[in-house]
């Protein structure tokens, strides 16, 4: 195995599972909300609920400066696919109840309930900024929208940033904040919704068959 997989393979599941040892935390401290920011963020509920099928290219950069690429693949509500490009030999997949973790060079998968990683917030239908979650902060550097989530039953269990452009409001990046701190971010690009996907594609007992496109 080279020293770049390695590398990559160390962080490539904090991108949807962001799980490890957990640190007590203070509980969250709700953003304060103007009444034209809780538009805003209805506004942003309405577009990514309008999502039900959506691809795109993505960048990864890890805590550890680590970088990887590849494609996303998204298919609400619950499902969706990463395939890193080699050296990482990484796929996950989300089946609507469970996320999968598959080394392909080491043929092992590890699998984790979807409701325990930060996917589920993208995942889960409807999206909204209701009781279940904690903004913790909301705000326009540039022309970008950037929101944070915690959940409220999980407070410890890291956050989620999306930003997004606002003039036409597009998902362009996310940041995963994990258990320990450490920080993920993607940026996504090439972004194609709408399209027919295969619904083998987010089931398990297709993973190791090839079928990925």
């Amino acid at each position: 195995m080279t020293i770049i997989a390695q590398c990559c393979r160390a962080s490539l599941a904090v991108l949807v599972l962001a799980l490890g040892t957990v640190v007590a935390a203070a509980a969250p401290v709700p953003a304060a909300l103007t009444p034209q920011d809780t538009l805003e963020l209805q506004r942003i509920a309405v577009y990514l609920n309008g999502i039900r099928t959506m691809s795109a290219q993505f960048q990864q950069v890890a805590n550890n400066g680590g970088r990887s690429s590849g494609r996303v693949w998204v298919a609400r509500p619950g499902r969706m696919r990463f395939e890193y490009d080699p050296p990482s030999p990484i796929t996950l997949l989300a089946d609507a109840t469970s996320v999968y973790y598959w080394d392909k060079e080491l043929n092992q998968t590890s699998k984790y309930d979807l409701r325990s990683t930060p996917a589920w917030f993208f995942l889960r239908d409807p999206i909204n900024f209701g009781s279940d979650v904690v903004v913790t902060r909301f705000d326009h550097p540039g022309p970008a929208v950037r929101v944070t989530v915690v959940e409220t039953a999980q407070p410890d269990a890291g956050s989620l940033t999306l930003v997004f452009t606002e003039n036409p409001l597009a998902l362009r990046q996310w940041i995963v904040v994990d258990q320990q701190g450490k920080t993920t971010t993607v940026n996504l690009s090439d972004l194609q919704f709408g399209m027919a996907l295969d619904p083998r594609l987010f089931q398990y007992q297709y993973l190791f068959s090839g079928a990925n496109r």
